[in-house]
């Protein structure tokens, strides 16, 4: 294994997580790859730790509820193991973040421990801002190891607090790009081309979605096959015109969001009276950010029928786009019951966040 004393040099002081340089020639064929499903992460750490103050603030960071839903779930899927536990087998998962502090006698962090020298620990010592270290590749192809460590658990619990969201954002964007490679390796190219036609955008929808409603404004994709093991997930694709920053309000994205659904997304087909609608019980989440130069907002839900016979969760996202004056209303919505939606709304995540509302027709089909 490769000593932590070199990397620890080159260790971004403050809250910037570094990156491991590779020179980017070769791919290390004699190491496995790496293994573990989208959304897991192998957390290795005492017990004693992982159950106080150091394993609250690990838990607030990977284990915290997924907002806008009415029963909870967990961001990620942590399993959590004993450093000395610590197998050949379990070395190969695609996600493995080691937790320590140098002041921790005990022999399960000892193990850890034992891997950074003692100048790269005195480097740490005189720095309380150092506290993280990603390495790529350590021990399979396609992984990703993070340390996080603190001289004592009080540094270490002040700096997960200050990088909450960092931790967070690195791990969801690397699963959603190995999610990209598996489900979009293959897309519906009749769902693209009834996106440019009549709303003008650019789409990425898996091969495994169908197209189930298209007019001049509205594109509504379905996943085709759900089963015991795979979630009814549907997107749709909604344009109008942008007259005012009012409709950018969260209160009027959900008033937007309800009218869509109302007109044309049927909550069974054999009732013209059933449509979808938000669930009011718990109040949906929201969360303003720019996507490719267009101010967007994220709102995070739960859904049901107007007759209560069916609901789920969804996850939608307002884009502005001023040069071309529309508003686009973007949305996945899941239909699971009694399962964990975490993977499918990571997936419309997935699909969603490939969309460019900003497309025009003379960027070619």
């Amino acid at each position: 294994m490769k000593t932590l004393s070199s990397f620890l040099i080159t260790l971004v002081i403050g809250i910037t997580l570094i990156s491991c340089e590779t020179d980017g020639t070769a791919v290390d064929s004699s190491k496995p790859k790496a293994r573990g499903s989208i959304g897991e992460i192998i957390l290795v750490i005492d017990s004693a730790k992982w159950a106080g103050p150091v394993g609250e603030e690990l838990k607030e960071i990977f284990e915290s509820d997924i907002p806008g839903m009415i029963r909870s779930e967990a961001k990620f899927k942590i399993n959590t193991v004993d450093p000395r536990a610590m197998t050949r087998m379990l070395k190969m998962s695609t996600n493995l973040i080691y937790v320590t502090t140098f002041d921790d006698k005990g022999s399960a962090s000892q193990v850890i421990n034992a891997q950074f020298s003692k100048e790269s620990k005195e480097k740490a010592m005189n720095d309380p801002n150092i506290y993280s270290l990603r390495m790529e590749d350590e021990y399979a192809i396609g992984q990703e190891v993070l340390y996080l460590f603190g001289n004592t658990e009080g540094q270490l619990v002040e700096n997960l607090k200050k990088n909450r969201n960092r931790l967070q954002n690195l791990f969801e964007v690397r699963e959603r790009g190995r999610l990209e490679k598996v489900i979009l390796a293959r897309k519906n190219s009749a769902a693209a081309f009834e996106a440019k036609e009549n709303l003008e955008i650019e789409i990425n929808v898996p091969a495994s979605y169908q197209v189930a409603k298209s007019e001049d404004d509205f594109l509504w994709v379905r996943q085709i096959t759900p089963s015991e093991k795979r979630a009814d997930i549907s997107l749709f694709f909604y344009e109008t015109d942008y007259t005012s920053e009012e409709q950018t309000f969260p209160e009027n994205i959900l008033k937007l969001r309800d009218s869509i659904t109302k007109q044309h997304i049927f909550g069974d087909p054999e009732d013209p009276t059933s449509y979808v609608v938000s669930e009011k019980q718990i109040p949906p989440v929201f969360r303003n950010m720019v996507i490719n130069d267009n101010f967007t907002t994220e709102m995070r839900g739960s859904w049901k029928t107007n007759n209560t016979s069916m609901g789920g969760s969804y996850l939608g996202y307002l884009m502005v786009d001023q040069k071309k004056g529309k508003l686009y209303y973007i949305e996945g919505f899941v239909f699971y019951p009694n399962e964990v939606h975490r993977d499918a709304l990571r997936e419309i995540e997935t699909i969603l966040l490939n969309t460019n509302v900003s497309w025009k027709n003379d960027q070619g089909a």
